[in-house]
């Protein structure tokens, strides 16, 4: 039997997830593998983000916890016939960050790049840079060398990063989000910014291309913003709009400055979006609902956009993590809850002459092989599907799975 008490709710405007499993019977499909569970000790717990892939098949996460309760950032690598894991970074809880609940991706100096949701200045997150040693390292483990980019100061820059990608432009500058900060439109709170870091020598300079206000522009961008070809920012926004339950925004650069544009509002019984935005090779985007749990594609027509709802999931939670796509266009992602089991499910969605055709990939237990998935799914050169799961493993820590079709 699972028992599991389910709470969203905010620590220092940052959107946390808080959820107990109880082990049950676990029945394997043969094409599911668990990589490794999370000790809640050096390893991490409790990953909420995705996994990132660099050249040589390494992957490299971030756990929310574990290690000195306060996270840690971690690569998983293929030795021998298994995966061995490695903490990278142990956030220490206080300047250098807290809490990533994020992905960590590489930026064009090959370096990683990542947020933390708290810690820092005040507790209101940071953006942090991850490199190797400069010198050769004779142990097992060598931790790299963290540097605070930015600490955000809760104010009118933003506070509190979430779910989302760092994005990086052609001249090296960081764009991103933040759920909380920026100026006090709703209701005498804040709604979240867009911000960007741009460098000069070693320092990295704070602007602001978008303050959102609650109103029908949206508010609280849990996601990161990715670019199109001509130089454009598109996000989404985990409510406002014109009932309140979210948008799809634009952002044009436009003389020194930005445009922004709602392309789509929620409704119905779908909406407020936590993952962020992927497209495909024409120029659609694709998103998903948490509230409702569903799949959607936005189609440029003109200058508007027509909004397609793909597919609806259920469980009580919807996803977490943006839409991955394969070179034959089928989406992938995880589903919160819901399931056989009612511990979440990866699924896949196949073009299917005017529609798509839902394939539910793995049903998650709760148990040792995993719980609560979150996290976005990784495709690799061989076309195998990688993860991580919130909840569940040996220790209930969560793990990381891997998924051949």
């Amino acid at each position: 039997m699972i028992t599991r008490d389910f709470v969203f709710r905010s620590l220092a405007t940052a959107g946390f997830l808080l959820a107990s499993l109880a082990a049950m019977p676990m029945a394997h499909a043969q094409s599911y593998h668990v990589l490794h569970n999370f000790s809640g000790h050096g390893d991490g717990g409790t990953p909420s983000a995705g996994l990132t892939i660099d050249r040589a098949g390494n992957f490299y996460g971030t756990t929310m916890s574990g290690a000195m309760g306060n996270g840690t950032v971690f690569k998983l690598s293929h030795v021998g016939s298994g995966w061995v894991v490695n903490s990278l970074y142990t956030f220490q809880g206080g300047n250098d960050g807290l809490a990533p609940i994020a992905r960590v991706v590489f930026g064009p100096d090959g370096a990683l790049y990542g947020t933390t949701s708290l810690g820092g200045f005040e507790g209101f997150g940071t953006v942090y840079q991850l490199r190797p040693p400069a010198t050769a390292c004779r142990s097992v483990s060598c931790p790299w060398m963290e540097t605070v980019l930015y600490r955000f100061q809760g104010g009118s820059d933003g506070s509190s990063p979430q779910y989302g990608d760092l994005s990086f432009d052609s001249s090296g500058s960081i764009y991103g989000t933040t759920g909380g900060g920026g100026e006090p439109t709703c209701g005498g709170d804040t709604c979240g910014v867009v911000f960007k870091l741009t460098r000069s020598g070693n320092n990295w300079t704070e602007s602001l291309p978008y303050s959102f206000t609650g109103g029908n522009d949206g508010g609280a961008p849990f996601s990161g913003v990715i670019f199109d070809s001509s130089g454009n920012l598109y996000g989404t926004a985990y409510y406002g709009g014109d009932l309140g339950l979210g948008t799809v925004y634009e952002l044009s650069p436009s003389g020194g400055g930005w445009i922004q544009k709602t392309l789509t509002d929620f409704g119905g019984a779908s909406g407020f979006p936590l993952g962020g935005l992927t497209f495909d090779a024409h120029g659609n985007l694709f998103g998903t609902g948490f509230v409702g749990g569903t799949a959607f594609e936005l189609q440029p027509s003109g200058s508007s956009w027509t909004y397609r709802l793909l597919e609806t999931f259920n469980g009580f939670d919807g996803p977490f993590g943006s839409l991955t796509l394969d070179a034959a266009g089928n989406i992938y992602g995880t589903n919160a809850t819901g399931g056989a089991f009612d511990n979440g499910f990866v699924f896949k969605l196949t073009p299917s002459g005017s529609g798509w055709t839902f394939t539910d990939l793995y049903d998650f237990t709760g148990g040792s092989d995993g719980g609560f998935p979150i996290s976005n799914v990784s495709i690799d050169a061989n076309g195998k599907l990688y993860g991580t799961a919130y909840l569940g493993g040996t220790v209930g820590e969560g793990v990381i799975w891997q998924i051949t079709p």
